[in-house]
């Protein structure tokens, strides 16, 4: 027996006669591809999707978001609003999960893009530039950014310093290099447990899409030795020590993927304007998937920590009926309703 149709099945999960997610089996379930595994015509029409997201008109108002222009848009201005939030807490995987899920959803319903996300495997990029994801194409999602000399090393207290990347301007090549960013930038160190947007957060600010890639990083923190680790991690815990510590003791899995991109892709509330970003986290979204799947009984409602940015020990730790908020792209879930990738409204997996 096939899907049930989308109106059918609404209207059997109101009369409480079928639970959501039950329609789900081996036969509907859908595999999350690694963009490397995509045809020509596949990635086409996924980079098609991302423009035509871009065409969309916004749902939140110009009145009050100004620099919100697209429909693409209103998916950076729903991070921005809860970054301190889903961070460097319990929230980092359940929420991004959501996101990238409806991310997702709006490139078929709204566009009529017929995949699903793919994700970036980082490991098996061993060259950035020479990566069918990143080799600026007509089939990948750009390059990198032009070369900025005066590009100065990262410097973060408990990480140290890393030396620049190898752009630091503008994406010059591929389907992206005309790829204008609206939002931001915001500032770094302004993010914590207590932070507030600054006046400026909805400000029109029309620039150039920038990268620097930094394969050195890339190399140390992301590779199949890390994906080893994550993977036979025993419990959330040892798997967020690997991909995003709250306790900022080393560089996860999570943010070593941002800074190799660079730019755009390190401003931890507006990194969503960058196409990477969501192939990024499907990625990660992936590697929690695989790891639920080994012991799922144990695995699918594991958590560990708080709703506030790096966990302060007097934030309240977060059980699976916290409400997770995602502004004008969604009511609001629960962290339950997003735990299982073939429950309530998901049916997918990954190759």
């Amino acid at each position: 027996m096939g899907l049930l149709s989308n109106s059918l099945l609404a209207l059997l999960v109101t009369a409480g006669l079928v639970v959501a997610g039950e329609q789900c089996s081996p036969e509907t379930t859908a595999f999350r591809k690694d963009w490397r595994a995509l045809n020509a015509h596949e990635r086409t029409e996924y980079i098609e999707a991302v423009w035509c997201l871009r065409r969309q008109p916004a749902h939140l108002p110009n009145n009050e978001y100004p620099g919100v222009r697209d429909r693409l848009d209103d998916f950076v201005a729903t991070h921005i609003n809860y970054t301190t939030a889903i961070h460097a807490n319990a929230l980092l995987l359940p929420w991004h999960r959501h996101f990238t899920y409806l991310w997702e959803t709006a490139l078929r319903e709204e566009c009529g893009y017929k995949g699903y996300v793919p994700y970036w495997n980082w490991p098996a990029t061993t060259n950035l530039t020479e990566d069918p994801l990143f080799d600026g194409s007509p089939t990948s999602i750009s390059g990198n950014g032009a070369y900025d000399p005066n590009e100065k090393p990262r410097c973060d207290p408990p990480y140290g310093c890393e030396a620049p990347g190898t752009g630091g301007g503008c994406v010059t090549s591929g389907p992206f290099k005309d790829f204008e960013v609206h939002l931001g930038p915001f500032n770094n160190s302004h993010a914590g447990p207590h932070a507030t947007l600054p006046e400026s957060a909805w400000d029109y600010n029309p620039r150039c899409l920038k990268r620097s890639f930094n394969q050195p990083i890339l190399d140390r923190t992301n590779n199949e030795a890390a994906m080893k680790r994550l993977l036979d991690a025993p419990d959330m815990d040892g798997f967020l020590d690997v991909m995003d510590p709250s306790d900022k003791s080393h560089i996860g899995t999570h943010g070593a993927g941002h800074r190799t991109i660079g730019k755009d892709m390190t401003d931890v509330y507006s990194s969503p304007q960058d196409p990477a970003f969501m192939l990024h986290h499907a990625m990660i979204d992936r590697m929690w998937t695989l790891w639920q799947e080994r012991d799922i009984d144990n695995r699918r409602n594991a958590l560990n920590g708080t709703d506030v940015m790096y966990n302060p020990a007097s934030a309240p730790l977060v059980t699976l009926d916290h409400v997770l908020n995602f502004g004008c792209l969604d009511r609001p879930r629960t962290v339950r309703e997003v735990m299982d990738t073939r429950g309530h409204d998901y049916c997918y997996s990954y190759h």
